[in-house]
């Protein structure tokens, strides 16, 4: 998609963001709440062992992923096109 619509000056990049310190995680009816009902766990050791699994240890902030949206909307970000971003603080280990 990218090389069709970048001759027209147009990015296309895609944010892949892993467990986000939001409420579709951590609110009550979350996934963290609905994998803690299933597994009868609570729901804040679900959350814990979650954002253990991260090289940095946390859940991504929201704040985090819209820092990241501004970025590559911006012109500083130009000629980024084509890619995908994960924000997940090393859940998906590539390096």
């Amino acid at each position: 998609m990218s090389k069709e619509v970048g001759p027209r000056g147009i990015r296309v990049n895609t944010v892949s963001p892993g467990p986000v310190a939001t409420p579709l995680w951590l609110g009550a009816t979350g996934v963290a709440a609905t994998v803690a009902q299933a597994s009868g766990l609570a729901a804040d050791e679900v959350a814990k062992r979650a954002a253990a699994e991260s090289a940095t240890g946390r859940f991504t902030r929201p704040e985090e992923v819209a820092d990241l949206v501004l970025f590559l909307a911006g012109e500083r970000a130009g000629n980024i096109t084509g890619a995908d971003f994960v924000i997940d603080g090393g859940l998906i280990k590539t390096l």
